[in-house]
């Protein structure tokens, strides 16, 4: 790729810049908190940028209140790129999204910062926000990041983060480069989205029950619950017990798992509460309403644990785990769940609240019924193994390996 650009523009010449030099670095955003008197607003947060390299206006979903003053000082204008600062984990820092348009009535989060060109070019603004996800600028962050049980760089560490900046036409053509790849994968992602549509419909049609039809109980008659606790991230091992953390149900695994992508030692792995094959781990806690609730089926034939802010359902002879997992992805379930959500900050619905949510206990026949049409849509839909979510998944890869390779300029440039 290297050689198709000095191709296409000649020697260029790289410049290193520190991100001061170019950009308004700015830490200052808005506090989860509802204070009467204070403009209702929304707000940008941590796992906005997590999840999506784009931001627009229909993103953020939290609402909170702020003073005009804050208001105007954490505004997002088209261009600004925000990053995740520090994280739990190492590869979970420096996180990157740029906002694609003006976003008058949101203001970002104090959990993440904001960049701002000193002089707006959206060309550039696309090259750093490619340039902060690549695999060059992500060791550069890694190495200087330290921390306990919270890793990150300080503001000004971040101001002196070291980026090639090549001629703009240079930073043009890589970001048509990108983007096609990119566009690539939205057009799959789109044609997923709609099968996802199809596939919720289906879902809650065979979900959904008459007072009559069947049963409704509450999940504490069902199946027992157990509230999870401990396991922060720092706990984690290369190997050992399998381990579930709370927050990689919402980020990472789908409906059910075999095998965990995180372990903690025998030593730790004596004080968490047990998972086995057949328990539903849920989420209890989450920064929005969405993700509370969320639920894994543990299928792994070695017992497993998990923490705090999660809860294990283990289920009665009257229920199966999969229908229970499929029935909390409906809007039947969506509404029983806010009826005992709590916070503004962190909304939480606990073990002893969950347990008293009601849901429809058809004959397990039915319920056998029910899941194994659910499974051929999960399959379709969800399953990273096979139909488009694979498709996606190489795509993707495809396109880490030429943005890295395109991202990738030696230090030698600038002499």
């Amino acid at each position: 790729m290297n050689k198709i650009l000095k191709k296409l523009f000649g020697d260029f010449k790289v410049e290193w810049k520190k991100i001061s030099e170019i950009a308004l670095v700015s830490g200052a955003g808005v506090d989860k908190k509802i204070i009467k008197g204070e403009k209702k607003i929304k707000l940008l947060n941590y796992m906005d940028v997590y999840r999506n390299p784009y931001l627009n206006i229909n993103i953020p979903n939290m609402e909170v209140t702020a003073k005009d003053i804050k208001i105007k000082q954490c505004n997002i204008l088209k261009g600004d790129i925000f990053i995740t600062p520090s994280s739990e984990v190492k590869n979970e820092i420096g996180f990157s999204a740029m906002a694609i348009e003006d976003m008058l009535g949101v203001v970002y989060s104090y959990h993440i910062m904001r960049i701002r060109l000193n002089e707006y070019n959206l060309i550039q603004s696309m090259f750093i926000n490619y340039l902060f996800r690549s695999d060059a600028l992500q060791k550069q962050i890694n190495k200087q990041a330290k921390g306990l049980t919270r890793f990150g760089l300080t503001k000004t560490q971040w101001e002196n983060i070291l980026i090639p900046i090549p001629p703009l036409k240079v930073q043009k053509k890589i970001v048509e480069i990108l983007d096609n790849f990119t566009e690539l994968t939205a057009e799959l992602t789109a044609e997923l989205s709609l099968r996802k549509k199809q596939y919720e419909f289906y879902r809650d049609k065979l979900l959904t029950f008459s007072n009559d039809e069947v049963e409704w109980k509450k999940l504490g008659e069902v199946g027992e619950f157990v509230r999870g606790n401990g396991l922060p991230k720092k706990d984690f091992t290369e190997n050992g017990v399998p381990a579930i953390h709370y927050g990689q149900i919402y980020t990472y695994y789908g409906l059910s798992t075999t095998k965990t992508i995180s372990f903690v030692s025998f030593e730790t792995a004596k004080k968490l509460k047990k998972v086995n094959k057949g328990d539903v781990i849920i989420t209890n806690t989450s920064e929005n309403f969405e993700d509370v609730g969320k639920a894994l089926v543990y299928l792994g034939e070695e017992q497993a644990v998990t923490g705090g802010h999660a809860t294990i359902f283990k289920p009665s002879n009257q229920i199966l785990e999969k229908y229970f997992a499929y029935f909390t992805q409906t809007n039947t379930f969506t509404k029983e769940k806010r009826k005992y959500a709590k916070g503004t900050k962190v909304i939480d619905v606990s073990a002893t609240d969950m347990a008293k949510i009601k849901i429809p206990i058809p004959p397990i026949e039915k319920q056998k019924e029910i899941v194994s049409i659910l499974d051929k849509f999960d399959t379709l839909t969800n399953s990273i193994s096979e139909g488009l979510p694979k498709e996606i998944e190489l795509r993707e890869k495809q396109y880490e390996y030429y943005r890295d390779i395109l991202l990738s300029f030696p230090k030698e440039n600038n002499e």
